[in-house]
């Protein structure tokens, strides 16, 4: 079990040269990943889909330089809790658990991606990614060329693939959408462990996200106002208030 990431990250990240025209990952290396997202109103579609899945996770899971990773995640009594699961050939299953109860989930499971992604790339002779979440909306922040709340985090991860895919050109990794309600086998096992996961908050009134920034920004505004007393420009206001 890890909590290594109960903590508040920086968010944005704008002017990251990961970014930059020209060294965005989708500028250099357009051919080393893909997402293959699920049409969820169309039953064939969800019936194809998941036999693609079947066919493509058992080829990669026979192939000693490819790995397989299924994530999932859920909240529980105010703390969410992240669970993976990670294939590689004929070496053991590695679970990985992660909880935290002061991060939304957004940034949870865009974290639990980053892990993953370090996790797989640092596997000898792995050439290969197969990731299979129920977020692969979260998973498209990684390549999202426009600013947002979570560019801190992609621009991690995008430091880490642009490392892998310099490797190897044959060097991938791909993103398959599996939503919990297909019941695919699994992710419905990542799933189901992740909502029996029981961890009770010692104070549950204070686990809430809203707090934990509340007692930020508190901070920040009780030291503007210490700055603020001892500065010569209390005294230029009070003469202008004059």
């Amino acid at each position: 079990m890890n909590n290594g990431f109960n903590e508040a990250f920086s968010s944005s990240s704008p002017f990251n040269y990961e970014f930059s025209p020209g060294n965005r990952l989708i500028d250099i290396f357009p051919n080393c990943f893909s997402f293959h997202t699920l049409n969820r109103k169309s039953n064939n579609n969800v019936k194809s889909h998941l036999l693609k899945l079947n066919d493509l996770t058992l080829q990669v899971s026979s192939d000693p330089w490819s790995v397989v990773v299924v994530i999932d995640a859920s909240i529980k009594n105010q703390v969410t809790t992240l669970i993976s699961y990670v294939y590689n050939h004929d070496r053991p299953v590695i679970k990985i658990v992660h909880h935290t109860v002061n991060i939304i989930t957004t940034k949870a499971k865009l974290f639990m991606i980053r892990c993953k992604i370090d996790q797989a790339i640092h596997l000898s002779n792995v050439s290969k990614i197969l990731i299979i979440t129920g977020s692969i909306h979260m998973a498209r922040r990684i390549f999202d060329l426009t600013s947002h709340l979570y560019q801190a985090q992609s621009a991690a991860i995008s430091g880490e693939l642009r490392e892998f895919f310099k490797r190897a050109s044959s060097n991938s990794i791909n993103f398959w959408d599996c939503p919990s309600n297909c019941k695919w086998l699994l992710h419905n096992t990542v799933d189901q462990e992740t909502k029996e996961f029981n961890l009770s908050s010692v104070f549950p009134c204070k686990s809430l996200w809203n707090f934990s920034k509340k007692c930020e920004y508190d901070s920040i505004l009780n030291n503007w106002k210490m700055s603020f007393q001892a500065s010569d420009a209390k005294a230029l206001l009070s003469q202008v208030l004059k």
